[in-house]
């Protein structure tokens, strides 16, 4: 349950949110005090949240248990999951078919690199009709940078709606195959797209996304580009920033799982002091890498683009190139090189 439903003054409810503390699982294990310092508030206040808290939730006393599984239903479930093509096989392949749904995945590289190519890429991509291997689902865009172009958008869903009336043609001279009756207008009236401008409004919109997918049936991938942004500048308190973080992070997991979607997060790079030199490192910090299923680091060797798994906990380690063309995201070529802007 979330700490803005409790009944409490919305001043009260605003310095939790603020402080982190969007759940009542993420104050159920503190003291009165450590509550009343994070938040500002009296120790009397801190102590009727924790005791309302306590009372919302059965008073912590009995817990929902749904059951276990055993691994073999775990393996057949993991083999059964869709995933979603980036339209770079060489990508796919090591993605083991491309980015899973119910899994947090980031992808984190230097400006340039083509994050929000993919994250468009992504949004068109997932859907794709079933009946032409795909999701036929809809994609949340959450563009914290203001980099996300509704012209580049319509140049890839016009690129994958040609892909598949080709696919089509060729299986018409074969089989009997099914006509494309999707749109580039379709395609990006299924894209949901927020513009949000601040930290708050992102843990806001976080929080309000459980609400919108049930409102909206058929959302198969949510992506944030970059969940870096606000988090580099807003914050003085780096304890309340992984706080905040952590609890975002926590509702992706949540959402992913509840949905059987797939959650994409862009993040940026920063420096990092490492056995005597300053290396590139993605942003947020140690703690934060632990928060995401995969780890994705697309970097550049040479004039080639290069994706590297970095973290999976059923992927092997492996890198493929990958280019980015008018048409979306390609495998690599030798004319396809880097532009060097002077």
């Amino acid at each position: 349950m979330e700490t803005s439903r409790l009944p409490l003054s919305s001043s009260i409810r605003g310095k939790l949110i603020s402080a982190g503390y969007t759940s009542l699982s993420s104050i159920s294990s503190l003291s009165s005090t450590d509550l009343a310092r994070d938040v500002n508030i009296s120790e009397a206040e801190a102590f009727d949240i924790l005791k309302l808290a306590n009372q919302m939730s059965g008073n912590g006393s009995t817990c929902l248990i749904n059951g276990a599984k055993n691994a073999w239903e775990m393996l057949h479930e993991e083999e059964s999951l869709p995933r979603i093509t980036t339209s770079c096989s060489d990508l796919d392949n090591i993605l083991g078919g491309g980015i899973s749904c119910r899994d947090v995945t980031e992808i984190g590289g230097v400006p340039g690199i083509g994050k929000t190519q993919i994250g468009i890429q992504l949004s068109v991509n997932v859907q794709i009709p079933r009946e032409f291997g795909g999701l036929g689902g809809k994609a949340i865009y959450i563009d914290t940078e203001g980099s996300f172009m509704v012209e580049r958008a319509l140049q890839i869903a016009e690129a994958c709606v040609e892909d598949m009336e080709e696919y089509t043609g060729y299986m018409h001279k074969h089989f009997k195959a099914s006509q494309v009756q999707m749109k580039p207008k379709d395609i990006l009236e299924n894209i949901f797209y927020f513009r949000v401008c601040s930290y708050t409004e992102q843990v806001a919109l976080v929080n309000h996304l459980d609400k919108f997918i049930s409102e909206n049936n058929d959302v198969k991938v949510v992506i944030v580009d970059s969940i870096t942004f606000h988090f580099r500048q807003d914050f003085d308190d780096l304890a309340q920033r992984t706080r905040v973080l952590s609890e975002m992070a926590l509702k992706f997991m949540k959402l992913a799982k509840k949905f059987s979607l797939a959650v994409v997060l862009l993040n940026q790079v920063t420096t990092k002091y490492t056995q005597g030199s300053f290396q590139l490192a993605l942003a947020l910090g140690d703690s934060w890498s632990h928060s995401c299923t995969n780890r994705v680091i697309l970097y550049w060797n040479g004039d080639e683009r290069y994706a590297y798994i970095d973290k999976s906990p059923s992927l092997p380690s492996a890198s493929a190139s990958y280019t980015v063309t008018s048409r979306g995201l390609r495998n690599s070529s030798s004319s396809s090189k880097r532009v060097k802007m002077m």
